[in-house]
């Protein structure tokens, strides 16, 4: 937002450095982006007025002409062709300089002395193509419009004395997208009175209606509509102080009309827009969705394609603008309009916002009603308008305003303490200087430790005490606010239980040699198919992304198996022949699609191991995790699983709770990875590993009686597993049983073909007593009934 300081003044007397005021400004909450001085290294640059024009006796592509620059009459050279006897220029004097850094002293030019040099926009700093309308001066001396006073410095004349400061505006303060908000946060910020312009309007015979009639037809999309008549138009250039301003803040001057629209949008943030009245058909204007694929010229001679989204202003027949956004040229304001209509509304935010980039249309007007204007100063723009028209004797104003206006925004009421302020702020500050902190604002406030206050309704940011509270802080000075450590007590901040956890289980892995791999929660739903799950596998429920990047990353995973292929298959085919990963990370899983609420998110521990490894290693790796969580009551008992291979699968339980499966993955799976090495995959329930984890520390004392220790060999089936012969012997042995270890297995001749010969040392220790041969002849017969009665075991002779 560009603020010409003169053009500020109008509305709050600042009498300040400028430094000083940008300082104010940004310490109060409205950030200065940088001041630029527009006519800072102009020196002794004057009004001139040429008297006589003579050729150069010795050149005859120059001229002599005699200035009168006010007490004295200065001969000077020049090759510009644009001058005339009479006409007013600016004059560089001897001891002069300009922007560009020239200096300017008297010399000679061909035999003849020249005092001074005219000088030409260029010359002064100035843009050829933001030069003031009617001026035509690209190529020669700029000729100043009127009369001026003789001798006066030429920043005066031509506004370059001014001062422009750039604001950022953040979204939410739209009221200060205008020269008026900018100089209410002034007064606010400095202590000031604030000015407002005039709005008042005569208003000539008849009504507006008269003339025109005016109807809504997507309320939801326009708040606000409001329309009134200029008849008797005279489009003309607009005064130079009005369109000095317009250039000042960045908008080129057209005419008198589109230059009073534009200077109104800038003055109050509303944006209008004029349509010449005799160019619509039946009289009449509607707000409404555009049809489907029709087309509008806009004012930039582009034809846009629309849709039902796109509202439009309309007359009887067709579309005349795009609302919110751009006219149309069909209805554009030309040099015989002689009956206009100047159009003032509101429109739904989002809805400008959307349909300004479908249309990859973005306006000073878009952008102001994209961000939410107050319905409130529609009224104020309208009227400043037609103010403006009269003033200038543009043209005759018709009586009467058509407004179309169903719901009229009320004041939001808001309650503040005064003890909160001192709470949230730490300061104390009266209560009185509070209350004109808050009506230098404009908020209305009523009460007395208990404030009720009414927000202004271009304040749509305010919705609650914190909001107020704020507002008195930026005008109070957070320099002001003293810096100190917090009245409170202190924690010591930490990891939490599982955190840690986490922390031991990546150490161990590390340690074991495995590589930490991270992968992405979004997969394809091809995944399923690629890793053979069946039709009827809950794992296919998975829970869609309402706005993917693409079908491969369209659902949240429910299993980490794919993801850790996808790391094997893209090493293996880097030619890394062996490897091993881990993931700790989430699956996501739902009961009820689509979702209805918050998916639960499961942590899950994968490893891959492939290359010169077998299944032993990877039931090892997970032994050692457990180990290290202190858990050891778990089994390893064959299992299946659709990604895995048939009889090279196994199950992990915990405390007799599936945690899950880990083994050989299945050569079609693999097959879809293009991965030629065999992979043992193992995926746990990490959650459940955190429920059965217990890492206290638990001492006994050192055995005080000695130990017995007996071989058995037994011969059992093939599909008998040791696991489940080490769960006999200690389930029967009970507390005598200190150790069991497998020391032997034998497949051979003196073994029948489907069964095998195992032997195990077991370890018999009581924490009571010494035992006697009778006590471990009792528990080993035992044991080996068991083993008979459970497993079909013999005992090897």
């Amino acid at each position: 937002m560009l603020v010409p300081i003169k053009w500020l003044k109008d509305y709050v007397d600042i009498d300040m450095d400028i430094k000083e005021f940008a300082d104010g400004m940004t310490m109060s909450g409205s950030m200065v982006e940088g001041v630029e001085d527009i006519g800072q290294n102009i020196e002794k640059v004057v009004v001139g007025k040429i008297l006589e024009i003579s050729t150069h006796p010795d050149a005859d592509k120059l001229l002599v002409t005699k200035v009168d620059v006010g007490g004295e009459i200065v001969q000077i050279i020049t090759g510009a062709t644009n001058i005339r006897e009479n006409d007013y220029v600016p004059v560089a004097l001897h001891g002069s300089s300009l922007p560009n850094g020239t200096k300017i002293k008297r010399g000679k030019l061909r035999g003849l002395e020249s005092n001074g040099m005219l000088c030409s926009p260029d010359e002064l700093g100035l843009d050829a193509e933001s030069l003031p309308s009617g001026v035509d001066m690209v190529d020669g001396i700029y000729i100043l419009d009127r009369a001026y006073p003789l001798g006066k410095d030429i920043k005066e004349v031509l506004g370059l004395d001014d001062k422009i400061i750039e604001f950022e505006i953040t979204n939410n303060r739209p009221d200060c997208l205008s020269i008026l908000g900018i100089a209410r946060e002034a007064a606010a910020t400095f202590g000031l009175k604030m000015k407002y312009p005039s709005e008042e309007v005569s208003g000539k015979d008849g009504e507006a209606s008269d003339y025109i009639s005016a109807s809504v037809k997507d309320a939801d999309l326009c708040l606000r509509f409001a329309i009134r008549v200029i008849k008797d138009v005279k489009i003309k250039n607009s005064p130079s102080w009005m369109q000095e301003r317009l250039l000042k803040a960045g908008v080129r001057p057209i005419n008198n009309i589109v230059d009073i629209t534009n200077y109104v949008m800038l003055e109050t943030g509303q944006p209008m827009h004029a349509y010449d009245l005799d160019m619509l058909e039946n009289k009449e204007i509607v707000v409404r969705r555009a049809e489907k694929d029709e087309k509008v010229t806009t004012l930039d001679e582009n034809e846009r394609n629309l849709d039902d989204s796109i509202l439009v202003i309309a007359d009887g027949k067709k579309a005349i603008g795009i609302a919110g956004i751009m006219g149309g040229y069909n209805s554009e304001i030309k040099e015989d309009t002689r009956t206009i209509a100047f159009e003032c509304a509101n429109f739904d935010a989002v809805n400008i916002r959307l349909s300004s980039k479908k249309l990859g249309l973005r306006t000073e007007a878009s952008s102001r009603f994209e961000k939410g204007l107050d319905m409130e100063i529609v009224s104020l723009a309208m009227n400043r308008a037609c103010h403006l028209v009269e003033m200038l004797d543009v043209g005759e104003v018709v009586g009467g305003t058509i407004d179309i206006y169903p719901a009229k925004k009320e004041k939001r009421m808001v309650t503040l303490r005064s003890d909160r302020v001192k709470w949230l702020l730490g300061v104390d500050i009266p209560i009185a200087r509070v209350k004109r902190m808050l009506e230098s604002l404009e908020f209305e406030v009523a009460g007395e430790e208990v404030l009720e206050i009414k927000v202004p309704t271009f304040r749509d940011d305010v919705t609650m005490e914190a909001d107020l509270i704020e507002e008195i802080a930026r005008l109070y000075g957070y320099n002001n606010i003293p810096s100190k450590l917090m009245d409170t007590t202190f924690t010591q901040g930490g990891r939490d239980a599982k955190q840690q956890i986490r922390n031991i289980v990546r150490d161990n892995m590390e340690a074991q040699g495995l590589y930490e791999a991270y992968t992405y929660s979004f997969v394809s739903p091809a995944v399923f198919n690629q890793i053979n799950l069946k039709a009827e596998n809950p794992l296919r429920k998975a829970i869609k992304i309402l706005n993917p990047l693409g079908e491969e990353q369209s659902i949240m995973r429910t299993t980490m198996i794919p993801n850790i292929l996808e790391v094997i298959s893209r090493n293996y085919n880097r030619k890394i022949v062996e490897g091993m990963f881990y993931e700790l990370s989430k699956v996501y899983l739902s009961e009820d699609l689509p979702l209805k609420d918050l998916a639960y998110e499961r942590d899950t521990l994968t490893i891959g191991i492939y290359g010169n490894v077998d299944f032993y290693d990877l039931k090892g790796i997970i032994e050692n995790m457990l180990s290290i969580l202190n858990i050891s009551k778990y089994r390893v008992l064959p299992s299946n699983h659709e990604s895995f291979h048939p009889g090279r699968t196994a199950e992990l339980l915990i405390n007799n709770k599936r945690i899950g499966y880990l083994g050989e993955i299945h050569p079609d799976v693999l097959d879809n990875y293009d991965i030629p090495s065999r992979v043992y995959i193992a995926e746990l329930d990490f959650e459940e590993i955190f429920r059965q984890i217990d890492l206290t520390i638990k001492y006994k004392p050192l055995p005080k009686y000695p130990s017995i220790e007996r071989d058995i060999a037994v011969v059992v089936a093939e599909e008998v597993t040791a696991g489940q012969i080490e769960e006999i012997i200690r389930n029967k042995g009970g507390r005598l049983v200190d150790e069991v270890k497998l020391f032997d297995i034998y497949r051979g001749s003196q073994i029948e073909e489907g069964y095998k010969s195992m032997a195990y040392s077991i370890v018999y220790r009581s924490d009571e007593k010494t035992l006697t041969e009778e006590d471990i002849t009792k528990v080993h017969n035992k044991i080996l009934n068991s083993l008979t009665n459970q497993v079909g075991a013999v005992l090897r002779s």
